[in-house]
């Protein structure tokens, strides 16, 4: 059986297993993990396909990005998460 060649970016199920709840934007989902600017970028690009929150998740997933994107480099413009995924 074929396997996708794994990048250095790329978290296998293992990984993001062994990832703690607080390292996600959703950590009661688990979703949109903030290990790395790569990652960071795709939950900020992906931020409101999340389903089945609450505006409270999305504050405070909002936060965890925001602190995320400083850490790794990532610009934010965006002030508030109602900002996020629109054109």
């Amino acid at each position: 059986m074929a396997t996708k060649k794994q990048t250095s970016n790329e978290l296998d199920a293992d990984e993001r297993s062994a990832m703690p709840d607080s390292a996600f934007a959703f950590p009661r989902l688990r979703k949109e993990p903030l290990s790395d600017a790569r990652h960071v970028r795709n939950a900020i690009a992906r931020f409101d396909q999340v389903k089945d929150v609450s505006d409270t998740e999305r504050d405070e997933a909002f936060r965890r990005i925001e602190k995320a994107a400083a850490k790794f480099g990532v610009e934010m413009t965006e002030t508030s998460w109602h900002e996020l995924g629109k054109p």
